[in-house]
């Protein structure tokens, strides 16, 4: 059977949230999770939508929601100072790695994952990335070098465009057999799609 599809921007707190359950969801029902990095900004010039944390009301609920469903899912939460969170360098560095090694890829994910959202940590430059990859045992030079060439840089672009051509405009975003859920809150249904194959 085909990976379920996990769609994430590392800026995305509910990416966050989703990164802790979407393996365990999938393993329940014998399937294995292909994680793909994504930049939502990318998708503003089709949705024409902007980051939660700039519009009116709307903020301010995101701020509290994305505290009290941490809380939920008894997971830490931290909103890092500056937001909303710029994560083009750890999308980059994604993809650099996992055309290497894919396991060392997403370890690199749920490390950026818990530093700017279990620990607050401002990951938006390619200094501070490289840190959070070194941490796992990553050549933070070699890091540096690779994001800032263009290979990288269009490794990423066409994942994204990628992403959107099959309906990704969000995250979290899953797919699941063609099937796509978009935000955190829908992954009861996903796990219910898995379990009968849909309705």
């Amino acid at each position: 059977m085909d990976p379920v599809g996990f769609y994430f921007d590392f800026g995305s707190p509910y990416g966050y949230l989703a990164s802790k359950r979407i393996d365990g969801t999938a393993k329940r029902h014998g399937r294995e999770v292909a994680w793909h990095a994504f930049l939502v900004g990318a998708a503003v010039k089709i949705t024409g939508s902007a980051s939660l944390f700039e519009q009116p009301l709307r903020g301010d609920y995101t701020i509290h929601d994305m505290h009290r469903f941490a809380r939920l899912q008894g997971v830490p939460l931290k909103a890092p100072a500056t937001l909303p969170v710029h994560s083009l360098a750890a999308s980059r560095a994604y993809y650099w790695l996992f055309d290497q090694d894919a396991a060392l890829a997403k370890a690199f994910a749920n490390a950026v994952f818990d530093a700017i959202w279990g620990e607050g940590r401002d990951l938006s430059s390619p200094e501070a990335v490289a840190e959070v990859a070194a941490s796992q045992g990553v050549d933070a030079k070699a890091l540096l070098a690779a994001i800032s060439s263009q290979p990288v840089k269009d490794r990423l672009r066409e994942a994204i465009e990628a992403a959107m051509a099959k309906g990704v405009f969000g995250s979290p975003y899953f797919l699941v057999d063609g099937e796509g859920f978009w935000g955190v809150d829908r992954l009861d249904q996903v796990e219910r799609w898995l379990e009968t194959g849909g309705w």
